[in-house]
Formats: structure tokens, sequence, C-alpha cells
């Protein structure tokens, strides 16, 4: 079964729950397209998401879900609040939902953690997760050591729940390999940000479509943060100083508040510009709807070409 068919959806895709992008608004008409929007917690309080929530159900009568950044310090709150809101998908990341499992699984959620290895995905199949979100480094933002290529195969073969991959996907060919791979879907996050719909500062689009293959660095290795971001001014600077062995907190300095200074001030020397590495993909500036139908009618094409070759 594909991921459109277990979530009732047009597209076997879900949006990432990218912090300070993945508003109420972007998420419905992520879902509206044919796609799961999802609203991202991460940056928000409790109050901030209850009103992104019903912001979405005020938009769109599709699908949609909450990602769930589990070290926020209100993550509690927030476990309890998507259920008081009838939010029936929820994603998750960085830490384990499966002390809200129960609570969650009794009001019929659906529960797809985010996981870098077939260890952490087997951990969350046995504390009850529908499905795994098997996340490449390529991706954009929070990354792990491990390829798409090589992370969403051994994740199929080591659980029984569907795994969704993510990383590295922005057109019918990686959709393909995606599926071809074992996953039932994908996550994009890298190529919706050039989306008419997407909230970001025109500035921060500008860059995406500026960059080349080569232009994502990842700060953070050293310090074990690891998120992957455009180059500029800012992250030339974290890792010359990570590398000369500055502290953490010093490090932090570079980072704070530099993701808002991307996404809503435009900064592109001093912001975080979290992307992706199939940056270098992306071309013009398209409605969601056009993107995403773009992606799905490729990806029927080259298996068409791949079945009349053999």
């Amino acid at each position: 079964m594909k991921l459109n068919e277990m979530l009732h959806i047009k597209y076997p895709f879900i949006q990432g729950g990218m912090a300070n992008i993945a508003t109420g608004t972007f998420a419905a008409a992520v879902s509206n397209a044919g796609g799961l929007g999802l609203i991202g917690a991460g940056g928000m309080n409790t109050q901030m998401l209850r009103e992104e929530i019903r912001t979405c159900k005020s938009l769109t009568d599709k699908p949609f879900g909450v990602n769930l950044m589990l070290m926020n310090p209100e993550v509690d709150q927030m476990a309890e609040m998507i259920v008081e809101e009838g939010v029936k998908i929820v994603t998750t990341g960085a830490g384990s939902p499966a002390k809200y499992m129960a609570r969650w699984k009794e009001n019929g959620m659906m529960v797809m953690p985010v996981v870098s290895s077939s260890l952490i995905a087997k951990k969350m199949e046995q504390c009850g997760a529908d499905a795994v979100i098997a996340e490449g480094t390529e991706s954009g933002g929070h990354v792990g050591e491990m390829t798409t290529m090589a992370l969403v195969p051994q994740i199929v073969d080591s659980v029984s729940i569907p795994v969704i991959a993510a990383g590295g996907i922005a057109d019918g060919r990686q959709l393909a390999a995606a599926f071809a791979l074992g996953a039932v879907g994908v996550q994009l996050g890298t190529c919706l940000l050039v989306s008419k719909e997407c909230p970001i500062h025109e500035a921060y689009k500008a860059a995406l479509l500026k960059a080349k293959d080569n232009d994502t660095i990842v700060t953070g290795r050293i310090a074990g943060t690891p998120v992957r971001i455009l180059k500029n001014q800012m992250a030339r600077e974290y890792v010359k100083n990570e590398k000369a062995g500055m502290g953490i907190m010093e490090l932090e300095k570079f980072t704070l508040g530099s993701l808002r200074r991307a996404v809503f001030e435009g900064d592109t020397q001093r912001g975080s510009l979290m992307a992706g590495q199939v940056v270098g993909q992306l071309k013009d500036i398209r409605p969601l709807a056009e993107i995403l139908d773009e992606l799905y009618e490729g990806c029927k094409e080259v298996i068409a070409k791949l079945s009349l070759e053999e």
C-alpha cells in the first residue's frame, strides 16, 4: 500500500515539518495541492501551535498533521493539546514518542517518527509507530550521517511497518529510486521552499535558486548537532571556529536566531538558510500543485521507461 492510500491523499508525499516555515497556512496549501501538509512545532509554544492547527483547519478539509520536536520544553503540553484539537497524524523528531504513544493511539492517531538508523526504527516499531520516516544526510536542517540510498533499504529490511524516504528527493528520478528502495512514499522539504505558497523571505528563495549542487555545508558536526545549510558568511565562520576548537556555548552565538533571520528578514549572509543537497535542482518558483504533479508524473515516466528497457 502506497502512502497516499494510507493517508487518503492524492500523492504519496509528506511535507517536512520545517521550523518557522511549516505554518498552518503552508500546511493547508500543501494538503490542498494533494500532499500531506505538516505544521512544524519547532520554534512555537503550545498556544501558538494550537492557533496554527486551527488556522489549518479553517483553510483545508484535507488530511494534515503536526510535527513535534520532542526536545521542545513544552512538548508534554503539546502532546496533549494535539489530542484535544483532534489532530490525527503526528510525526516526531529529536527523541522517542514512547511516553505519548498510548494516549495518541487510543485517540486514533497515526504516529510516524523520523529515524536515522535501523536500530532506532526498530525501537519505534516496538513502541507502536505506524510508520517511520527514514531521513538521509542529504536533507536540509538537522541531519544524521547515513545517506538515503544506504539508509532506506536497511530500515525497510529491519521493520515490518511502512517506511517513508526523506532526503535528496526533488524530481521523478529520485522518487522512483525511493520506491525501488522499498519506501511507500517520501517526505519533501527543500523542493517545496521555492513554491509560491512557501512563506520564507523572497531573498531566501533567490539564494536557493542561485545555489549549485555543492553549495550546502553541515555545521555542528564536531559538536554533535549537525545542520545542513547553504554556505554563507555565518556558515563559514561557524565551521572555521568549530575546527579551531571553539566551545559549544561560543559557537551558539553564531546561530542564535539565525533561522528566523533567514526566514523572516531574508538575511542571506548571517541567516541559517536550511537546504538539502538537491538545492542545485531548483530552477524556478512555482505553485505547489505544479511541483507535486511534476514530481509524481515524472516518476511514472521513469518507471515506464525502465519497464520498456527490460
